[in-house]
């Protein structure tokens, strides 16, 4: 592995530089509270939480990593070259999540062209110029953790969710055929696909429909943000490097 840190089994990520998108709340924040406590400095991306977004570089600062909160519209390649070149303050971005993203729940003939573009803009153009931005300098230090956050509906398609499953879907094939073209370089892209977790993605369900979503789960809960920062942690540490390409999917059960 070409790095020049530290390795430590107990903060496996010790200096290491990560990039979280969208890492204000929910599974973002977790993501990138999970990064820091195995050692990583992180670069806590927001678009309009800038409170919630300080919290977090507060916690993470208390647990000895560096982190800063940076605001960037990860749709605009002007606020993405901004947001990597705050990343590099503290060394060579090594690790990046592409966590920021919208939800939509609606019929296909009630989506308009406006909603349709939104989505692909959020959930797919973002992580292709943040993934854009940041490679060149995994290529060059020829190591780097590329993690997208999809979807179980990527995988398997949601009724009522055509354009989020199509935005969601495109990234896995993203994830995929970018694995293959940089893998020689040292750098792994995967993917990972949550099934129903606990944020304000479920916030408009009703509690008779949050517990029919539960007993649908194998497991017999929601997840919880945690359960796909778990995930990410294993895919971003040294020891996944023979791992890429791959889509993991924290879901309970519910796609099997």
């Amino acid at each position: 592995m070409a790095t020049d840190q530290t390795y430590s089994t107990t903060r496996p990520l010790f200096g290491q530089v990560a990039i979280v998108t969208g890492a204000s709340r929910g599974i973002g924040r977790s993501i990138a509270l999970a990064l820091a406590r195995a050692g990583a400095h992180v670069i806590v991306n927001y678009r309009a939480s800038a409170e919630a977004a300080a919290e977090v570089v507060a916690q993470i600062r208390a647990m000895g990593s560096r982190a800063d909160a940076i605001q960037a519209d990860v749709t605009r390649p002007e606020d993405v070259e901004r947001l990597v070149q705050a990343a590099t303050q503290f060394g060579i971005p090594r690790i990046l999540v592409n966590n920021a993203g919208i939800a939509s729940a609606q019929l296909l003939m009630d989506t308009t062209l406006e909603e349709w573009e939104s989505l692909m803009r959020s959930n797919l153009t973002a992580p292709f110029l943040c993934t854009k931005a940041v490679l060149q300098h995994m290529i060059r230090a020829e190591y780097g953790r590329i993690i997208n956050i999809s979807s179980i509906w990527g995988i398997a398609g949601g009724s009522f969710e055509v354009a989020y499953s199509a935005s969601k879907g495109g990234l896995i094939s993203f994830t995929k055929a970018l694995a293959k073209e940089v893998a020689r370089s040292g750098v792994t892209v995967n993917a990972v696909a949550p099934g129903a977790i606990d944020t304000d993605m479920l916030q408009h369900l009703s509690s008779d429909e949050r517990q029919a979503l539960e007993q649908e789960t194998p497991v017999g809960r929601l997840g919880r943000p945690e359960d796909v920062a778990h995930a990410v942690l294993f895919l971003a540490s040294p020891s996944a490097s023979y791992v890429t390409g791959q889509v993991i999917s924290p879901n309970g059960g519910l796609i099997i």
